[in-house]
């Protein structure tokens, strides 16, 4: 993705500022997991992705994000066998601050084509419960809830890790280097840290990946 994208708009001091507001305008490079690493959403095998059902409704959900939220446009985004990666951009300078948006961190509905919603809350949304709606966690947390939902009729087992990790970003060079590591992930698949071994303790407590 071009560098076009990021436009100098959004020029944070912090990739983890304690006191941001992440419902505020910005980049956010979003890492969510399923609980254990378990290979739920597909198979990489020489750079090539492909998708389980599981993971054809995941991407598909991702790709809906804007449709609920329209002051998200979406960035580079992949899913790999137990994880995904992806770009949310948070504009919302055209968007009337008494807008009703159908999302909120405590009930997390989400709708979808047939009308229906899901109720379904996470640790990580409760990290951010008192930022209100249309945050980066009321989202993740929607779509996360709204994959579930769908997913287990086919495959009752699955489960996403219960928190997810953000990282602000913060300028040109961050963007473009996030953006060229989501690209190439399924390439070098072999060498990343999400792979191999499953393991319950994939996120500590601070919400970041172990290293």
């Amino acid at each position: 993705m071009s560098s076009d994208k990021f436009q100098n708009k959004y020029r944070i001091p912090s990739a983890r500022h304690p006191h941001w507001d992440y419902g505020s305008n910005g980049i956010y490079f979003i890492t969510v997991c399923t609980k254990n690493r378990q290979y739920f959403l597909g198979d990489c095998k020489e750079g090539i992705m492909k998708l389980s059902t599981a993971g054809a409704i995941v991407q598909g959900f991702w790709h809906e994000i804007p449709k609920h939220f329209p002051f998200v446009t979406l960035g580079d985004f992949v899913v790999m066998p137990n994880h995904i990666h992806g770009i949310l951009i948070f504009d919302k300078t055209n968007i009337n601050s008494e807008s009703n948006i159908e999302v909120e961190t405590g009930h997390c509905p989400v709708s979808t084509q047939n009308g229906e919603l899901s109720n379904d809350k996470t640790h990580a949304q409760l990290r951010f419960r008192n930022q209100g709606k249309n945050t980066v966690s009321s989202i993740i947390g929607s779509y996360k809830s709204i994959c579930t939902k769908h997913i287990h009729p086919i495959v009752p087992d699955f489960e996403w890790q219960s928190r997810f990790w953000d990282n602000i970003i913060r300028d040109d060079k961050d963007f473009n280097a996030i953006s060229q590591y989501i690209i190439n992930n399924p390439l070098t698949w072999e060498n990343d840290k999400l792979f191999g071994e499953q393991t319950e303790n994939l996120i500590d407590e601070s919400g970041n990946p172990d290293k």
